[in-house]
């Protein structure tokens, strides 16, 4: 236990929350009478003796929620109960754990034992050590120690042996759960950059939130984020201005300039450069506000209307159950405002993209040529419904361009509820698109297009 307590209070000074020894002290005390057993009333408990102003309440309730996560509380208890086994105290020994550990994976892999698995990943982050995480181009490192830890090499190895023996069926499903095993350890060693490096200096933060997934981003960076999304946007209408202006300017039209220049004996005074039209692209952007993919819209509308200077003409469509023009609102209200009440009044619903991609073939049809690109951001997952692949194919024979980006990893496309494969084959080009560097990117692209 007090282990746990430790890293707790290691993250809450990472945080910036002033914890001296004494209150270290007192918060032992206060953890080992409270224990596990009531989240709420640990979190209260604890808030008691480690908050001391209204900032560093808010900083400890942040905290608190992202240490103490409520689908991991269980597995913790049960942690504390079996305390992590001396084969994993050191990562050089992890690749040699195939035995029954890896047995046991595959067990908790095929019956979906949700708390089994939380609390093996617990162990193996211990034994990984990923608490002493720093930099996020460590990630990689730390995940697959976890893996190793975890016993996945040998659950590999079995997969390819039902490969080599025929048995793709069990394949398979072996390596769909174990990519969502991969995902989720990726996401316990991103939580922990997050935790650890609260209070590292600016520019580093930005690196990590940079690459951080939007689905997972907590709401207190949010603020840092929109501000780091309004200074990536001005570096990209800084280097697309110079380019505009370059462009606007074009080369020598060396037939013009001669022939102007007759009447001074062929002395070139007067140069006329060949002029070429930079017509920007008119852009169309259609947003799924459903779920965790309204992070990744609030940060893909802030983008777009941050460039409104280079990249003017964007028409803003947001859905879940029913699709809603909100460009007036980006025109007449901020940007951040805008984003709140296009989420406030549109956001979080059940999705149904067959209604919203008809509604939006009614909407802009006619309005679509070879200059429009229509940029549509969602997961692709349609409730088992009509995915609205045949209005989707309407649009794209009229526009310039269709790009649809999914907040998902690829592996996870096609799976369940998924029409990736039937959505990608009326697009011109499909992206997984899930931090601000990826989003940075598409934009940076599709202000270079020329119509």
């Amino acid at each position: 236990m007090s282990l746990v307590l430790g890293r707790f209070l290691q993250a809450l000074r990472a945080a910036e929350v002033r914890v001296s020894s004494s209150e270290g002290m007192d918060a032992a005390r206060a953890f080992a009478v409270l224990g596990l057993a009531d989240r709420a009333l640990l979190k209260r408990g604890l808030g008691q003796v480690l908050a001391k102003t209204t900032e560093d309440k808010l900083r400890f309730d942040d905290c608190f929620e992202q240490f103490f996560r409520s689908e991991d509380f269980a597995a913790l208890e049960s942690d504390l109960a079996a305390p992590v086994e001396p084969d994993f105290a050191a990562p050089a020994v992890e690749t040699q754990l195939t035995g029954p550990r890896a047995e046991a994976l595959e067990t908790m892999l095929r019956e979906g034992d949700r708390a089994g698995l939380q609390l093996a990943l617990a162990q193996a982050a211990e034994a990984a050590r990923v608490q002493e995480i720093r930099l996020f181009t460590q990630r990689g490192l730390y995940a697959r120690r976890m893996l190793e830890a975890m016993g996945v090499v040998a659950v590999e190895q079995r997969m390819a042996a039902f490969r080599a023996a025929g048995d793709q069926a069990s394949a398979a499903a072996l390596q769909a759960s174990l990519a969502q095993l991969r995902e989720e350890v990726t996401a316990h060693v991103e939580r922990q950059i997050v935790l650890l490096t609260a209070n590292a200096g600016t520019r580093l933060r930005e690196e990590i939130l940079r690459e951080v997934p939007l689905s997972r981003a907590e709401h207190s960076d949010f603020a840092l984020m929109q501000t780091l999304v309004r200074k990536l946007a001005r570096r990209l209408v800084a280097l697309h201005s110079r380019r505009r202006r370059v462009d606007d300017r074009g080369r020598l039209d060396v037939r013009h300039t001669l022939r102007r220049n007759i009447q001074h004996d062929g002395l070139l005074f007067d140069i006329v450069w060949k002029q070429r039209r930079i017509d920007r692209p008119k852009v169309v952007a259609v947003c799924d506000v459903s779920g965790s993919v309204a992070s990744m819209a609030r940060f893909l509308l802030l983008f777009l209307y941050s460039v409104s200077e280079v990249l003017p003409k964007v028409r803003a469509f947001v859905f879940s159950a029913e699709l809603a023009e909100v460009t007036t609102l980006f025109e007449t209200l901020p940007v951040e405002d805008a984003v709140a009440t296009t989420l406030k009044r549109h956001g979080w619903g059940s999705t149904d993209y067959g209604r919203a991609l008809s509604q939006l073939r009614e909407k802009v049809l006619d309005e679509i040529d070879h200059r429009t690109t229509v940029l549509i951001l969602g997961d692709g997952r349609s409730n088992h419904g009509d995915p609205g692949h045949r209005d989707l194919h309407r649009i794209h024979e009229r526009a310039g361009r269709v790009v649809w980006l999914n907040p998902e990893p690829r592996v996870f496309w096609n799976t369940g509820d998924s029409e990736m494969r039937r959505l990608s084959a009326a697009c011109d080009q499909v992206e997984s698109c899930r931090s601000l560097r990826q989003l940075e990117t598409i934009i940076n692209a599709l202000m270079r297009m020329r119509t």
